[in-house]
């Protein structure tokens, strides 16, 4: 029991530790292609410095919340090897 706890206490931590949002603006977006383009802070968990760059989505429907000019805060994270929002919200 106690490596099952350990072994899922580490994989908490692992997937917090990549869950850090981050302040962006949204400069674009590509429906067709299931693309966000993103100007954005530092993204300490991908070892990413402040950059304007394109992000595929995890769900499409994320395009349809947000749109250009919109101030956001996002979570990205390595899919298969690209880089990927998984989740945003505009910022308040």
């Amino acid at each position: 029991m106690k490596r099952f706890t350990s072994a899922a206490l580490l994989t908490l931590a692992t997937l917090a530790a990549q869950a850090q949002s981050v302040d962006g603006e949204v400069r674009k977006i590509d429906k067709a292609q299931g693309k966000i383009t993103l100007k954005h802070g530092e993204i300490k968990s991908l070892d990413m410095p402040p950059m304007t760059m394109v992000f595929r989505v995890k769900d499409p429907g994320m395009l349809d919340r947000v749109a250009v000019g919109d101030k956001v805060r996002f979570d990205a994270a390595k899919v298969d090897g690209q880089y990927t929002v998984t989740a945003i919200t505009k910022a308040p």
